[in-house]
């Protein structure tokens, strides 16, 4: 585990210019790293005064390792990508590529861009500190499918390492379509991971599972796990989904799928959801328990301002007392 030290000196200037400096011309080697379990969307840190707190987003790598994750997903819109600017989104890269060095779980980048050119600037930044694979969003200026294939081709151009769609958050009343993503997985061997989340969801994942593997790859799920249980019994690949506070049950469900454990697997999958349920009632429960167990300082977001009450805390401390059993130091 990093030292408050080490996770200092990696915001040096000096260590962000040596990671900057290395010339990557190949496709890392992720056979030895599954794609697959519980893919964790990190949270985006920020100091009583809402700057990014970067020592706090290298904490939150080194707490996910201990959790036994199995991948890292960073920025995305659980990591509260809209409040993010470009310097930030950057510089979080270089972060995160230098503390996931020597650590278990896959790390993906998010490179989403509104249209191909900004895409393309992101994916070019990650390109250069070597993630294990590259995830992104259609982007929200597409007219047609055909934009949408285009983006993702110039994607596909860019790296050899496996390209993730999300299925979610493009323009409008616009999908991807299964038959793109089947087109753009035979032209190209580095896509076919995807992120499905888009209505009707079941369908479109039962659809593309019988199309792995090939040319489609791997299949996640995602809403924060809300459907796992049952994606699992479908033969999902996982899920990718913002959840660090529960990183370590996520890690556990899969590990107990793996296993056949299919009633502990039910039991567990209970306890968390009456977590995941408090979402609606209670919003600001995942930041407090990210404050709670320790990943992050404060329970800060830019998007809003958080006052629980204290028959609010009272009630997730109830539910939260289901899952201590199983949850990691």
């Amino acid at each position: 585990m990093h030292t408050v030290s080490t996770r200092r000196e990696l915001l040096a200037s000096t260590g962000a210019a040596v990671l900057l400096s290395r010339s990557i011309t190949a496709a890392p080697n992720v056979a030895a790293k599954s794609m697959q379990g519980a893919f964790i969307i990190l949270s985006t840190p920020y100091t009583s005064s809402k700057a990014v707190d970067w020592e706090d987003l290298a904490n939150e790598v080194d707490c996910m390792d201990r959790y036994g994750v199995h991948g890292l997903v960073w920025p995305q819109l659980s990591s509260e990508l809209l409040q993010l600017n470009k310097d930030e989104r950057l510089r979080g890269m270089e972060v995160l590529s230098k503390a996931v060095q020597g650590k278990r779980p896959v790390l993906v980048l998010g490179v989403q861009g509104d249209d191909t050119a900004e895409m393309l600037e992101y994916a070019e930044h990650a390109e250069k500190v070597a993630p294990d694979a590259m995830i992104a969003i259609p982007p929200t200026k597409a007219k047609s499918m055909d934009d949408y294939r285009d983006y993702f081709r110039a994607l596909c151009k860019l790296t050899k390492r496996p390209v993730f769609i999300q299925t979610s958050g493009g323009a409008h009343d616009l999908a991807p379509s299964i038959e793109m993503m089947l087109d753009l997985a035979r032209e190209f061997p580095n896509f076919g991971y995807v992120k499905e989340e888009h209505d009707p969801v079941v369908p479109r994942m039962k659809e593309l599972i019988a199309h792995r593997p090939d040319p489609i790859k791997r299949v996640f799920g995602a809403h924060f796990g809300n459907g796992w249980l049952y994606e699992m019994r479908l033969a999902s690949d996982g899920v990718i989904t913002g959840g660090a506070m529960y990183g370590d049950i996520y890690a556990r469900l899969w590990n107990l799928h793996q296993q056949n454990k299919a009633d502990e697997k039910r039991d567990l999958y209970g306890k968390l959801l009456l977590m995941l349920n408090l979402d609606q009632q209670i919003p600001g429960t995942r930041l407090y328990i990210l404050k709670k167990r320790g990943i992050f300082k404060t329970s800060v977001s830019r998007q809003r301002e958080y006052k629980l009450t204290a028959d609010q805390i009272a009630e997730i401390e109830y539910r939260f007392d289901a899952l201590k059993p199983y949850l990691k130091a």
